[in-house]
């Protein structure tokens, strides 16, 4: 083996090889993930980075042989469970990922386990239940029912009860639910002119993502505000459901290809006819530039959707370099502690969102670390002080300045966060579009 420290090169990623028999063998897997960890050992750069490689390396030291032949098997899996793929070890810390011989892939490795664990039934009903975006957000959103809901969201006794039976933590605040779906309320225009850009499509896609949809519509209502105010012609997407992040996390992959047969005819359509598609959740942009390309990496439609996906601020600062991005900002924001989140920062695009945001006047407190929340990690009663303990830095150098706004493109973490600053925080918490959409002074 190579024992080259390091590399130059940038960080390239594998396929999965999801659909191969042996990516479902366990003994297969116990040699990969010690293979794996050993090198993690021998380095120990990305410590700082969640509870995944602390766990690691206190049952290491805690072994009769100090090294990671010493680590039961079984106990592997407590690595794996503490892992919630935020992908920032491999685009950020580890300097053995390919092309380094080494093949290093620590997020992917953790992938295959979460995998292995759901086609053996070792997956509970709770996580079942939380990766179900779509079926909780239809449900809970019904008139009448979404009032039940979101009054039992604030209840502490029927919280401590959800606790006892689901493990979904009574203290993490949870977002509400909201009947008026942003997909059923929303009027995109579709009336200007396209005007193309020399980095840009002139026309945009919105592909609104559970969150919005059924969470807070208002996020996708200020996104087609700034697209109509910027005299951007828009559509919804035709169809849609989960992108299939919360199955991926949880190693259910046929459900995300279930998923990916939903949704990708229509997207691939919208890309071929030239169509930037927009996502306002980090996560599903991610899902659909590198995650579906990864597992499928010969679909043409899949690829396709890849070249048209577009984080909104990515979109909105390519459309600035263009010299199609209006600048009349009218209404001053004052400081904004804005926090970027991994799903997005492991898309290297740069920070377009600050960059938009100080391009409207904002004085820009930027806090680039893992909040500590993940999609429904942060919630589980097991670990919701791991996610506190972790977001503790981002909570205090959030508050520091004494912002007048909270900002994250992921609105859990935002939430998160603002519950980590605690009671005295004086800030009030607004999404980064819908801060744009303030400073445009637009209703």
């Amino acid at each position: 083996m190579s024992t080259r420290e390091g590399s130059l090169e940038a960080p390239t990623r594998h396929p999965l090889d999801w659909k191969n028999p042996d990516f479902y063998g366990e003994d297969k897997l116990n040699h990969e993930l010690e293979r794996i960890f050993d090198i993690c050992h021998g380095c120990r750069r990305c410590v700082s980075l969640c509870t995944a490689f602390p766990t690691l390396f206190d049952l290491v030291d805690e072994s009769s042989t100090m090294e990671v032949d010493g680590v039961a098997k079984s106990d592997y899996w407590k690595v794996v469970d503490e892992c919630y793929l935020c992908d920032l070890c491999y685009m950020t810390k580890c300097p053995y990922v390919p092309p380094h011989p080494w093949n290093l892939d620590f997020p992917h490795t953790m992938l295959r386990a979460k995998a292995v664990k759901f086609r053996k039934g070792g997956t509970n009903f709770r996580d079942k239940l939380l990766s179900s975006t779509d079926a909780m957000g239809k449900l809970a959103s019904i008139p009448v029912v979404v009032q039940v809901v979101n009054a039992s969201l604030k209840s502490k006794p029927i919280r401590k009860m959800v606790d006892g039976v689901l493990k979904i933590h009574p203290d993490r605040k949870l977002p509400e639910y909201d009947s008026a779906k942003f997909r059923a309320t929303a009027k995109p225009r579709n009336d200007f002119p396209v005007k193309d850009g020399e980095k840009t499509p002139g026309k945009v896609a919105i592909y609104s993502t559970c969150y919005v949809n059924y969470n807070e519509p208002g996020i996708g209502h200020d996104l087609l505000k700034l697209l109509a105010h910027n005299e951007i012609p828009q559509v919804l997407v035709e169809k849609e459901a989960c992108c299939g992040m919360p199955k991926l996390e949880l190693g259910d992959l046929e459900a995300v290809e279930r998923l990916k047969e939903t949704n990708i005819p229509h997207l691939a359509k919208l890309a071929r006819e030239g169509y930037a598609i927009l996502t306002p959740v980090p996560s599903c942009t991610l899902m659909y530039k590198q995650e579906l390309p990864l597992m499928f990496p010969h679909d043409a439609d899949v690829q396709a959707v890849k070249e048209a996906m577009w984080d909104p601020f990515e979109y909105l600062m390519a459309r600035n370099a263009d010299g199609l991005l209006k600048t009349d900002f009218k209404s001053p924001l004052g400081k904004v502690s804005y926090h970027v989140p991994c799903h997005q920062r492991v898309q290297n695009i740069g920070n377009k969102t600050r960059d938009a945001l100080q391009l409207a006047g904002a004085t820009v407190n930027m806090v680039e670390r893992c909040s500590g929340h993940d999609g429904t990690w942060g919630v589980k009663t097991e670990y919701f002080d791991k996610s506190m303990k972790i977001g503790k830095p981002v909570f205090r150098q959030m508050a520091e300045p004494a912002p007048d706004y909270v900002s994250s493109d992921c609105a859990i973490a935002a939430r998160h966060i603002l519950q980590g600053m605690g009671e005295a925080a004086t800030a009030q918490k607004q999404h980064p579009i819908t801060l744009l959409r303030i400073a445009y002074g637009l209703e």
